[in-house]
């Protein structure tokens, strides 16, 4: 489990979206975090923005991106708690062609160790859509570091080794 150096890195096109409905911009700290990182790992952001928690607009700016060939992966932050008003997880079920459980379940455990058992309030996911990548983390600027540091950071780097989601995109639409 490590960077192969001899492997080129492909960089990969992400479109970040923030779920809520108090931030704009100017307060949007997770997604600004989520931001840096990615591209302090090479990667390209191909889009940004911010949707209320509502499940209908949330999906259409999400198959707006699926839809998107200048568009990888989209990561969405916020929306994935419990209450009423957190939704983002019925919106990913409403364009995902297949799920991918183990993402929601590697990232409780890694929470686990920094937040304990309040990790079970988390409904982090991520699917395939379009040949898309969705993965939907928690609003916090800690579950955005736990995330990406703790998965996405080599699973979007085509030289993770054994393998990556990377490697897998040129086959996401097969048939």
């Amino acid at each position: 489990m490590a960077i192969d150096e001899s492997r080129t890195f492909l960089p990969v096109r992400i479109a970040v979206l923030t779920v809520s409905d108090t931030r704009g911009l100017a307060e949007d700290r997770s997604g600004d975090t989520l931001i840096e990182r990615l591209t302090t790992a090479g990667h390209v952001l191909a889009d940004r923005a911010i949707e209320r928690d509502d499940v209908d607009t949330i999906v259409t700016r999400l198959r707006r991106w699926i839809a998107d060939p200048e568009v990888d992966v989209v990561i969405t932050t916020g929306g994935t708690g419990v209450t009423g008003r957190d939704v983002t997880p019925e919106a990913i079920e409403q364009v995902a062609e297949k799920m991918i459980p183990g993402f929601g379940e590697l990232f409780r455990w890694l929470s686990y160790a920094k937040i304990g058992t309040s990790t079970v309030q988390s409904r982090a996911c991520a699917c395939v859509a379009g040949g898309t990548y969705v993965f939907a983390l928690p609003g916090s600027t800690g579950a955005v570091k736990d995330g990406w540091d703790g998965i996405l950071r080599e699973q979007l780097d085509s030289r993770h080794r054994p393998c990556n989601f990377v490697e897998l995109m040129p086959r996401l639409l097969e048939r």
